[in-house]
């Protein structure tokens, strides 16, 4: 993260740690997995993506508008988005920020991982087309929010879900991970790398990060749990 934790993250993480607790005790039980992921590798998955999402790893630099109006709503931005926008107004230039691209390694890096992985060992042209859909879904539905960085609805990697389901329910655990998590992150990156830098900005902009790891989180959990119901 940016180094920054209000009320509103800590509630989050204190969600997401009160879902991992049982879903670790049912891959410590073996009644989870992912494909070729097995309970175990699973486990570790849930665990290092929540650990890793404190971390951003820099990877270029831009120049990216900062609008005058910024200033008036940072305060209501930082507690929404828990962001140090107040703090990051002071980066770059008056009227431009010098932008910071980073990689969330638990939001992108280790789900991108996994994702690879499971197209390697398990092969699946279905997980592939509906995960085009999800990409579509979250280029129209994302929003780039001045201070804050790409924002995608936290819900939208579950649209892979039900296509799974109708078109492989015996792989939807597996095809909605590649294609809701798969398809998130491709979004994320076209949305980061073609949003209007002369309109709008922020001191730092993440894939997988602030705005989009709940997204991803939630749809890896989600994909987790359909394995259970569905072995």
């Amino acid at each position: 993260m940016r180094g920054y934790i209000n009320t509103t993250e800590i509630r989050m993480y204190a969600a997401f740690i009160l879902i991992l607790l049982p879903t670790a005790t049912l891959c410590y039980k073996g009644q989870l997995s992912l494909g070729t992921i097995n309970s175990i590798q699973l486990m570790a998955i849930l665990f290092f993506m929540l650990a890793g999402s404190l971390i951003e790893i820099p990877i270029a630099r831009v120049r990216t508008k900062k609008p005058e109006q910024l200033l008036r709503y940072a305060p209501i931005l930082e507690d929404i988005y828990s962001v140090p926008i107040v703090k990051e107004l002071s980066i770059g230039k008056e009227r431009v920020f010098d932008t910071t691209l980073t990689v969330n390694p638990g939001g992108a890096l280790i789900p991108a991982l996994a994702t690879i992985y499971l197209l390697l060992t398990q092969p699946n042209n279905t997980a592939l087309q509906i995960m085009l859909i999800v990409v579509v879904a979250v280029i129209l539905l994302s929003e780039m929010m001045i201070g804050v960085g790409t924002i995608i609805p936290g819900y939208i990697g579950l649209t892979a879900l039900p296509f799974a389901l109708i078109v492989a329910p015996e792989n939807a655990a597996s095809i909605a991970f590649i294609a809701g998590v798969g398809g998130i992150l491709i979004g994320n990156t076209i949305s980061v790398m073609t949003f209007n830098r002369e309109r709008t900005g922020s001191a730092f902009i993440s894939i997988g990060g602030a705005g989009s790891f709940r997204a991803i989180y939630v749809t890896t959990i989600i994909a987790a749990l359909v394995s259970y119901f569905i072995p």
